[in-house]
């Protein structure tokens, strides 16, 4: 598969197993319908990843609720 990074320039970019996967089961036409589930299906199963990923991190850090209420309520405008 080729990406176009500007008209002149191709960068080969190979797809991964996933990909592959995906354009064989998915390979044949879907309504509306079907395509917004699937989307659904894959945003929130990224969701629940980053939710467990950030939530890893906060307590990695030590990052209160405290610390986020106090960044919440600082002026960041730069004058």
């Amino acid at each position: 598969m080729y990406c176009m990074a500007n008209s002149s320039e191709k960068i080969s970019t190979p797809l991964n197993e996933t990909q592959l996967m995906l354009l064989r089961l998915f390979s044949r036409p879907m309504d509306d319908a079907e395509m917004n589930g699937l989307k659904k299906i894959l945003l929130d199963y990224y969701d629940t990843l980053l939710q467990k990923e950030l939530s890893e991190v906060i307590a990695a850090k030590g990052i209160s609720r405290t610390d986020f209420e106090t960044l919440l309520s600082q002026d960041k405008r730069t004058r």
